[in-house]
């Protein structure tokens, strides 16, 4: 969310076909699902509404170019604890930390939980994005209507690239497009993965596109438009919007987007709803709430794709959400209070990492009781901070969607 002074189909496939299938894949990837789960080469796929193998469809049928998954039961299986790609593996673990109000990036050592560098941006820094191919970070500088590139391997800081409006930036599963949320333009803005340089360009009725999550298949993603409380459904391939509809709350403004590691069910952070909305993403259907805690925000997979740490930034907590039963498992608060908003988590999961939006510090939580490890003075208006590098092949953008 902007701050105030802002300017702003398959037939169901038999066991055997569907073991062999699995196994095909494993071998094109290089590598097996690190942490299988149990019974996992025995479960046939469910069939949704439409009678479509899901979500094994997403492996088969994926948009071009994208790489296959390595499970078909969790989109998450290659973000398991230390599954660094070899791109990233020699890279220095920090953590990034766009202050939105004061034009710099801090960067943190998560080791010792210190500041150990300030870097000058440009104006209203809001997020900090792995690029797609995992070589670089860029910095989405919105009121100054440019991406700021940084080199994670080495530190290096490169020259500023107009892009405009880029309140937040994503990358479609092939690797293909980068997509910038221009969010006070309304528009979505396909540009080349690399040089940014625009594609195609995609008028929205909506207000405030903000945030998003890709398919399965890759082939659509949803987005968020907090100020007028609306989703939109992209078709990825054609980059067309290809439904949209308004959520069932007055004065609805969503956040956060994130899909279930089975690929089935989506949720959506409301800041004032506070809670997620609930829907089914294929048929792009009425979704209901589930209620978590004041100004839901920021939403994060456990490296173990059991649990979704969600922030609540009106309450200085985060709820914690199975996935198996798609409830609530109970709920941390940090302690003396605080903003959380949006973060990510450790590359070996024991940590989970949020920006204190209102208060100028960054928090550090053990996932495994949720004990509040650090405070970190940060500069003003702390927003979308990059835990990098983390477990994963390649980035779908925000602060870090890793598949």
């Amino acid at each position: 969310m902007r701050t105030s002074t802002s300017r702003r189909a398959l037939r169901p496939l038999t066991s055997a076909v569907l073991a062999t299938a699995v196994a095909a894949l494993a071998v094109a990837c290089g590598h097996a699902n690190p942490h299988p789960q149990s019974g996992t080469a025995a479960r046939k796929p469910a069939v949704n509404e439409r009678n479509v193998a899901h979500p094994l469809e997403a492996a088969v049928t994926g948009l071009p170019g994208m790489p296959p998954l390595l499970d078909p039961n969790d989109v998450y299986a290659a973000d398991r604890p230390g599954a660094l790609s070899p791109v990233v593996r020699g890279f220095p673990q920090l953590v990034y930390v766009p202050n939105t109000e004061s034009n710099t990036v801090t960067v943190i050592d998560p080791k010792t939980y210190k500041v150990v560098r300030t870097i000058p941006v440009g104006e209203q820094p809001q997020h900090v994005v792995p690029s797609w191919d995992l070589k670089t970070l860029w910095v989405n500088n919105d009121v100054g209507n440019s991406l700021t590139p940084i080199d994670p391997a080495t530190g290096k800081v490169g020259a500023p690239v107009p892009v405009h409006d880029p309140y937040n930036l994503y990358f479609t599963p092939n690797g293909r497009y980068a997509v910038v949320m221009a969010s006070l333009d309304r528009q979505l803005v396909f540009r080349d993965a690399h040089t940014m340089a625009i594609k195609k360009t995609v008028p929205v009725s909506c207000y405030g596109v903000n945030h998003a999550d890709f398919s399965p298949d890759g082939r659509y993603f949803i987005v968020s438009c907090e100020f007028s409380g609306e989703l939109l459904k992209v078709d990825t391939e054609k980059m067309e919007v290809i439904g949209q509809q308004k959520l069932p709350l007055d004065g609805a403004m969503p956040q956060d987007v994130k899909i279930s590691p089975d690929g089935r069910t989506w949720y959506i952070a409301d800041m004032v709803a506070n809670g997620v909305w609930v829907m089914d993403g294929d048929t792009f259907s009425t979704p209901r709430l589930l209620p978590t805690g004041a100004g839901a925000h920021g939403l994060y997979v456990s490296r173990d794709s059991r649990t979704m740490y969600i922030s609540n930034r009106g309450e200085g907590s985060v709820s914690l959400l199975d996935f198996r039963t798609g409830k609530l498992a109970g709920k941390w608060h940090i302690e003396g209070g605080g903003s959380p908003d949006m973060g990510g988590v450790s590359a070996d999961g024991k940590v989970l990492w949020l920006s204190g939006r209102y208060d100028g510090e960054v928090y550090a939580l053990d996932t495994t009781n949720g004990k509040t490890l650090a405070k970190i003075p940060v500069g003003a208006g702390p927003h979308g901070m990059c835990v990098y590098p983390q477990p994963g092949r390649y980035s779908l953008g925000h602060t870090g969607i890793f598949r």
